[in-house]
């Protein structure tokens, strides 16, 4: 029995408006959700950047899920892409000046909807994301018209939890947590 528990009026929002399918596809912003937002920049221009492991392993479990993670950053840095790569995911683009025009393209290409999509953002940037998803989410550092007009406010900052809190909230939303759960606590020669 997982130990993690969301309200049920939450659950019902994350649940998507899709038909019948619920959400399929979970958009990310990088610095201030998969980061704490703070940028290190090198004598020579190189970016280096902390990422949470929780976060990392939360878009693993999001992916076998069934749920597509996509990554839209208005950044591109070598920190990023390394990271994406290193994590097995499919979908990102990066440097992306408008990121609506971005998500859209990438939706289109998935064959998702808005309705089918949730997203998790920190500022103004996202703020046509988080719109127009079924269900919207922002980290608990993020600007605070940003926090206005989001279903959920997680618990944790960017970068220390946040987007594992999202991952896992879609997950028991769409009533595949506790089978990923299962499926993570049997032994390796049980698999």
């Amino acid at each position: 029995m997982p130990a993690l528990h969301f309200p049920a009026q939450l659950l019902l929002k994350a649940q998507g408006q899709g038909q019948g399918l619920g959400l399929r596809c979970a958009i990310f912003d990088v610095d201030g959700v998969l980061t704490d937002g703070r940028l290190y920049i090198g004598e020579h221009g190189e970016t280096v950047k902390a990422f949470h492991v929780l976060d990392g392993h939360g878009l693993k479990l999001l992916q076998r899920g069934g749920i597509t993670p996509l990554v839209i950053t208005g950044r591109d840095s070598a920190a990023v892409r390394r990271r994406v790569a290193d994590l097995g995911l499919q979908h990102a683009v990066y440097g992306a000046q408008d990121k609506l025009a971005a998500a859209q393209a990438q939706l289109a290409a998935l064959g998702v909807g808005w309705a089918e999509t949730a997203a998790i953002g920190d500022d103004w940037p996202d703020l046509p994301l988080l719109h127009r998803a079924a269900f919207s989410c922002a980290s608990a550092n993020a600007h605070a018209e940003v926090r206005a007009v989001v279903d959920h406010v997680t618990a944790l900052p960017g970068g220390q939890g946040a987007a594992r809190e999202f991952c896992d909230l879609l997950l028991v939303a769409s009533g595949r947590y506790a089978a990923l759960l299962e499926a993570e606590t049997r032994t390796l020669d049980a698999r």
